[in-house]
């Protein structure tokens, strides 16, 4: 049942394999790429706790040795701290340029640990092994790499592409429903950004994956990670169309910082967010129909997902003070907040003339909880 993708770079091309039961076959999979038979794997204490024994079975059956990190699970790990952290153990374990670094956790330690190889040694290769939802239909894919400042979210990092990325979908069913939700907001962003059939697939099919429906989790997966994989082959570095995939994080990244990358609201739950307030700043510029954010915000309702900010709960800086956060986003250029907007479900693009007036409106209603 394993589906197999190709994300196309040249010679920096990989293969994202989704399926169930593929811890188990890690060291079979992980082999073609090591010279010597061993990994270094940066995961997290919850992961750990969960999975690793696995993956060392699964590393262990193809005659490689396991050795392992485990960092404090959460947001805050995603800082200078912890990137000294990890270079500092994979240099002590004497890691060469040869050897594979293995990022085995969600987003976060997928960042952190991408982020990690990048800079040892000027670089060495590693392989993706997500274990959250978000990280598997997205951060694990495409390359982007890095860590938070505290003046605003991946503001520091490099590009650098994994050798492999291993998605086992039997690792979903230990997360907590708020973590598989947070995760969907990211899935459902690829719908909204440029495929309405695989909205409207969602909407129907949605629950059923969320409930644990394996069939439906594989293929939203893999119809995330193939949007992604053809966006980050035309547009590596982000020059252009690969903007796209930051649908909903120009709000989401100012949420999540004004609650101080906490779990008052995860990322996915940010993105989601920020789905929606785009979409209502896309209509009140006229761009897109009047039911579209109605319908985006429906559909986020029937997960049980945050949809506006103001399930968000307890204090948040005033409309001013989020776009004062977005100002720190890394996507303003030459001082002007980027945009992605739609003229329609499933017709994203990116927009650098906004008039901020609308925003703060926009930013304003929601702050009151009114909608639409």
């Amino acid at each position: 049942m394993t589906e197999i993708l190709n994300v196309a770079l040249g010679a920096r091309s990989y293969e994202i394999k989704i399926g169930p039961g593929l811890l188990a076959q890690a060291g079979a999979l992980a082999r073609p790429y090591l010279r010597q038979k061993r990994v270094f794997v940066i995961t997290d204490e919850n992961v750990a706790s969960l999975h690793l024994e696995n993956l060392r079975e699964g590393m262990a059956a193809a005659g490689i040795a396991m050795q392992a990190l485990a960092l404090p699970a959460g947001e805050k790990t995603k800082g200078w701290p912890g990137l000294e952290r990890a270079v500092e153990w994979l240099i002590e374990k004497q890691v060469e340029r040869s050897d594979i670094v293995v990022a085995f956790g969600g987003g976060v330690i997928g960042d952190l640990a991408g982020f990690a190889a990048a800079i040892l040694r000027r670089g060495v290769d590693f392989i993706q092994i997500p274990t959250s939802l978000l990280a598997q239909v997205d951060s694990s894919v495409g390359g982007k790499t890095g860590i938070n400042s505290v003046l605003g979210k991946n503001l520091i990092g490099a590009f650098h592409q994994p050798k492999l990325v291993l998605a086992d979908t039997d690792v979903l069913g230990t997360l907590a429903p708020r973590e598989f939700t947070s995760g969907y907001g990211e899935v459902v962003k690829y719908g909204l950004l440029g495929d309405a059939e695989f909205f409207e697939w969602l909407e129907e099919n949605g629950p059923e994956m969320a409930a644990g429906d394996e069939a439906r989790r594989i293929h939203a997966i893999r119809r995330s990670c193939e949007m992604k994989a053809g966006i980050v082959a035309r547009d590596e570095q982000e020059q252009g169309e690969r903007a796209l995939l930051n649908l909903g994080h120009t709000f989401g990244h100012a949420l999540e910082a004004a609650t101080g990358y906490s779990d008052r609201l995860l990322h996915g739950e940010g993105v989601a967010i920020g789905c929606a307030l785009a979409f209502e700043l896309s209509m009140r510029l006229g761009l897109c129909p009047q039911e579209d954010p109605s319908r985006v915000r429906e559909h986020l309702a029937k997960m049980g997902m945050k949809k506006d900010i103001a399930d968000i709960g307890g204090d948040l800086p005033d409309a001013d003070g989020l776009i004062a956060l977005m100002g720190q986003d890394k996507k303003v250029s030459d001082g002007r907040i980027a945009f992605i907007l739609a003229r329609g479900i499933g017709q994203a693009f990116v927009e650098k003339q906004v008039d901020m007036g609308v925003v703060k409106a926009v930013l304003e209603d929601a702050l009151r909880g009114k909608a639409g």
